[in-house]
């Protein structure tokens, strides 16, 4: 390939963008979730009101909602590492300025600026991971994605809480400099120039009507649980998104070259496997944080010591990854593997309502790792299958259709479990004192396990033959039948 370096073709490109993949969307994950465990802290430090410096993680995931849409296009334009590159060094410097502010307004600004490199990382991130993996390599390319997945998570109540408690707030931000420059030095000598194509023009109103939508959806979703889902900002922030869009999706169903490639939501096998992508992610963070809730509510435990109750869901899915990798997916199909893997997450959502005040801590912990168990089994076969009949040429734009959907999912797994603490009530009175309501959780648990069984309908229309050039014994390297290439749009 024209523009690489003796240094590029020794190295193996699935190693070298598996690296910084992992990497960068660790560092982009854990960043979503850590920054929540510091917010009191900030509060404090500025003197400002708790809901003051709610921005600080409200402005990320909004930024992070408006750019998504653009990273498809961008990437084919400009190349996927340059692309990738540029967004880790946007993220990276955001990080460092993020850590040196010195007003939350600041920290609200350079919080935007994060989200830009953000929304770029993933969906830029998993298509150079899928064109450097073939078909029948793509369940490996889902076993390493699945990494920072399951780990960043998990780790993050955990390095929160260290840093805030014995360092400052400012090293939640700080953290990511080392880890995003190894990444980049990593990646410009190591990643492979990725080719460039032409993806016609620049669609602007596509762009315009799609962040401007989704990040007031967004932004709504978000603030629902705090200021109520009937306040006056709340209903126009959603309303509003919601129009837009609606318009959105009719501008670019007319669209020669839309930003926004909804067309590809015709092909049944990306269409189903991201509807349970978003569903199962609503349930699962929304499990996360109802489960942190519980322990440190619930049982007054602290932010670490929860933190490291919280951990047997990651060792649940690195477990559960290999043996739905190496055993499980190439012999059923994606299909049957995440219909009975729905079923599994909402099965062990459910288990944690019978958790009560005195339940001992090895019953959750136990819990959690079967769900992350069952959780591994929804993300491989999902990212394995999801872009099988879709073209190199488009996976880009397909990967950032996937990446939205479970964007969204995982904001709104946070709202819809806080929204049903909030209408239970998370205290009452006993004995003339406030203490915890358990029902509260446990009614939050249930509906995050009703949102997994919603998924089903969706994975019950896979076909396998679709995925078959997928499904291949990682012994043998080549699939047990390949039919040709399903057409992109049914």
């Amino acid at each position: 390939m024209p523009g690489r370096t003796d240094l590029q073709d020794r190295f193996s490109q699935k190693v070298a963008v598996g690296v910084v993949y992992v990497a960068v969307m660790f560092m982009s994950i854990m960043d979503t979730s850590i920054v929540n465990v510091s917010l009191p802290a900030i509060a404090r430090h500025f003197r400002a009101a708790a809901t003051a410096v709610d921005g600080v993680s409200i402005a990320f995931l909004v930024s992070l909602a408006v750019f998504i849409p653009a990273s498809g296009w961008l990437g084919d334009r400009f190349g996927g590492k340059r692309v990738l590159m540029t967004a880790v060094a946007v993220f990276t410097a955001a990080s460092a300025l993020c850590g040196a502010a010195a007003s939350v307004g600041e920290l609200v600004g350079f919080r935007v600026l994060q989200g830009v490199g953000g929304g770029l990382l993933a969906p830029v991130g998993i298509a150079m991971l899928f064109r450097a993996f073939p078909p029948a390599e793509r369940v490996r390319a889902s076993s390493i994605i699945v990494v920072p997945t399951a780990l960043a998570p998990a780790l993050a109540p955990v390095i929160g809480g260290v840093l805030v408690t014995d360092a400052s707030w400012r090293w939640v931000f700080y953290v990511n400099v080392p880890v995003g420059i190894a990444a980049f030095v990593f990646g410009v000598l190591f990643v492979a120039n990725s080719p460039e194509s032409d993806p016609g023009r620049f669609d602007l109103p596509g762009f315009l009507l799609a962040g401007a939508g989704l990040g007031l959806f967004m932004y709504g979703v978000c603030e629902g649980p705090d200021l109520g889902w009937g306040s006056a900002r709340v209903l126009a922030a959603g309303t509003a998104g919601l129009v837009l869009l609606a318009v959105m999706v009719a501008v670019e169903l007319r669209a020669r070259q839309p930003i926004v490639a909804l067309w590809l939501l015709g092909n049944r096998l990306l269409r189903c496997t991201t509807a349970g992508i978003v569903t199962v992610s609503v349930a699962f963070f929304g499990v996360l944080f109802t489960v942190t809730l519980y322990y440190q509510e619930g049982r007054g435990m602290s932010a670490l010591a929860a933190g490291l109750s919280q951990f047997p869901t990651a060792i649940g899915v690195l477990a559960g990854s290999q043996l739905a990798s190496r055993v499980i997916y190439w012999r059923v199909g994606p299909r049957r593997h995440l219909t009975v893997a729905l079923l599994g997450v909402a099965l062990f959502a459910a288990l944690l309502a019978l958790l009560g005040a005195h339940t001992s801590l090895w019953w959750p912990r136990l819990i959690l790792f079967c769900l992350g168990f069952a959780m591994a089994q929804v993300l491989i076969p999902s990212q394995a299958a999801s872009f099988a009949t879709v073209t190199p040429a488009d996976t880009g734009r397909a990967s950032s259709l996937y990446n939205a959907g479970r964007q969204i999912g995982s904001a709104a797994g946070v709202a819809v479990v806080t929204t049903a603490i909030v209408l239970v009530g998370p205290f009452h009175l006993a004995g003339g004192h406030e203490t915890a309501n358990l029902a509260a959780y446990r009614v939050a648990f249930l509906v995050a396990a009703a949102f997994a069984l919603a998924g089903i309908p969706a994975t019950l229309s896979i076909r396998d033959t679709d995925a078959a050039r997928t499904m291949v014994d990682p012994r043998r390297r080549h699939a047990p039948r390949a039919p040709a290439p399903a057409a992109a749009a049914e």
